[in-house]
């Protein structure tokens, strides 16, 4: 997964979805609403129209989160295509966030289940490999997993952009650990995630 170039990010902040997302009053919209928003962005995005979820920026992103309700979020996760783009979104720009020198001695393989998902057991899956400075997510499963973590896909949004706190998560068994704990505890300190905009 590249990294954006210094042009590419620039870019993108100045795009209008970002404007967009900023001005939107989420407390306005209802659960079916807020998904209908992001649909018409998704659809504009596959129809070629230059909109699209992948030009907002990870602010952008962690603002829209923060700002959303869980009923908001949980109606997202229940829709079969966001569900898809956010997960695909966030596991793409986790090698941007990735903080090698955070990481340096350490290599492991998380494998991700999300409940509610398309797979013949029930749960989408996806698996990061951290090893040799690098970070790497895929939904290719073909390495052993360290740790698999099993958690709803409105939870890992949260969870992703930092809008919850992973230690509650894992303590309130909203995340279920199989394998080592220490490694799943420790994930999100290896990654620099945007704090929410003040006033959002």
């Amino acid at each position: 997964m590249p990294r954006f170039s210094r042009s590419r990010s620039t870019a993108s902040e100045g795009h209008a979805v970002n404007g967009f997302a900023r001005k939107l009053d989420f407390g306005k919209l209802t659960p079916a609403q807020f998904v209908q928003v992001l649909e018409t962005l998704h659809m504009l995005g596959n129809a070629g129209a230059g909109i699209e979820l992948s030009s907002l920026t990870t602010q952008a992103l962690v603002d829209v989160v923060h700002r959303a309700s869980r009923d908001q979020l949980k109606a997202l996760a229940d829709h079969p295509e966001l569900r898809a783009a956010f997960l695909d979104e966030i596991f793409r720009r986790m090698s941007e966030h990735f903080r090698a020198d955070r990481a340096r001695h350490v290599d492991f393989v998380v494998s991700w289940r999300f409940s509610g998902g398309t797979g013949d057991d029930g749960y989408d899956r996806f698996q990061t490999v951290i090893e040799s400075g690098a970070c790497v997510s895929s939904t290719d499963l073909s390495r052993t997993p360290d740790t698999t973590l099993t958690l709803s896909v409105d939870d890992f949004i949260r969870m992703a952009t930092g809008t919850s706190a992973p230690a509650a998560m894992f303590v309130t068994g909203r995340v279920k650990v199989k394998g080592e704990y220490a490694p799943a505890v420790r994930f999100s300190s290896y990654f620099d995630i945007p704090k929410p905009s003040t006033g959002n």
